[in-house]
């Protein structure tokens, strides 16, 4: 699936829409270039699953946690990690368990240390815009 996303807007609403098609469990790797609107995305899920508090990139963290009622979503952003090991050295296979939905920013980054992703959303600045596709891997 491809779609035109004229703003940030536009981008957060579809996220929105991934809170009502995407199951309460998986992985999501977000490829794009810096200021695609990975982040966005993931802001408009969390918005439209009810998450109120405070939404930030993981660029400095790796990871953010967000609780949403039986299900825990996991925000990471591996742009800073220097080698895929540190994944193991934090213990990511802790972060994905039966009840966990988790997006993946720069998930090449990680490979090899990273479980397969259920979808790969790609976002390209295009025309003031991006381009956002979607592929289902599973």
């Amino acid at each position: 699936m491809e779609r035109y996303l004229e703003d940030s807007e536009a981008t957060a609403r579809f996220g929105a829409e991934l809170w009502q098609s995407l199951p309460a469990t998986g992985v999501i790797f977000l490829k794009g270039d810096l200021g695609a609107g990975k982040t966005t995305l993931v802001r408009g899920y969390l918005r439209a699953a009810g998450f109120t508090g405070a939404i930030k990139s993981p660029t400095y963290t790796l990871v953010e946690s967000y609780p949403l009622g039986q299900c825990q979503v996991f925000h990471f952003d591996l742009y800073r990690l220097a080698d895929p090991e540190e994944l193991e050295w934090m213990g990511i296979r802790d972060y994905f368990g039966k009840h966990c939905l988790a997006f993946i920013e720069w998930p090449e980054k990680g490979e090899g240390f990273l479980p397969p992703a259920d979808k790969i959303i790609t976002l390209t600045v295009v025309k003031g815009g991006r381009l956002l596709t979607v592929n289902n891997c599973q």
